[in-house]
């Protein structure tokens, strides 16, 4: 007979912090009711960051084998006492109505000017850190025409300074194996594309007998 799986319980929560009074930056209190792996039970308490859910983005460029990044001010490194200007893939919050695939199709368009096609989720949602947050990323994968991206990014009314980095898939990759990238969802991204690189160039790369394309990075199947 297998072992009874622990539980917990919640047994009050109270509002602790309200950033601005908006509900999307809060801070509860959970008074929590758990079970004992030994057996038994206890009650404690435990600060919980609510900001709801996000959703991450890679764009490749199964052509030019190229990654699409971007470049922004990252409040938490920051606070951490590190550069807080990082290479990163960009992601964003998934807005009330949406879901993982249009949240992210609409903040890769916001937050470096790109449509991706062929956009699939790879993973539905992972915490990000459970033991004081409630918010999970979604990753999604899709195809983009490296020859077009470029510049600055945002929106100016929320003080956005988003700018797009183009990298080589190999460099992306070493990077990450080199400890030299600190945002854990591209780090994900890093070691995903390592694994299915060969997969993405075969399905949406150039046909080996197609005629050269001038000025275009777009994707041909095979």
């Amino acid at each position: 007979m297998s072992a009874k799986k622990p539980n917990a319980r919640v047994v009050d929560k109270e509002r602790a912090y309200d950033f601005m009074g908006m509900g999307k930056f809060v801070i509860d209190v959970y008074t929590i009711e758990m079970d004992k792996h030994n057996g038994g039970s206890q009650e404690l308490k435990r600060l919980v960051f609510e900001r709801g859910h996000a959703v991450a983005m890679l764009g490749y460029d199964p052509v030019r084998d190229e990654v699409l990044l971007v470049n922004e001010m990252r409040p938490g490194m920051l606070a951490a006492g590190e550069n807080p200007f990082n290479d990163a893939t960009p992601a964003g919050m998934i807005d009330k109505g949406e879901n993982a695939l249009q949240a992210a199709k609409r903040e890769m368009l916001e937050e470096t000017g790109m449509r991706m096609r062929h956009a699939r989720v790879i993973h539905s949602g992972a915490f990000v850190s459970s033991g004081g947050s409630s918010e999970k990323i979604a990753l999604v994968v899709g195809i983009v025409d490296m020859t077009k991206a470029g510049g600055i990014h945002g929106h100016v009314s929320e003080g956005e300074d988003i700018k797009t980095v183009i990298q080589s898939s190999q460099k992306f990759i070493d990077r990450a194996e080199k400890a030299q990238i600190k945002d854990m969802k591209s780090l994900v991204f890093a070691y995903w594309l390592a694994l299915h690189r060969d997969e993405l160039r075969d399905k949406y790369g150039v046909k080996k007998d197609a005629k050269p394309q001038k000025k275009s990075g777009a994707s041909f199947k095979k």
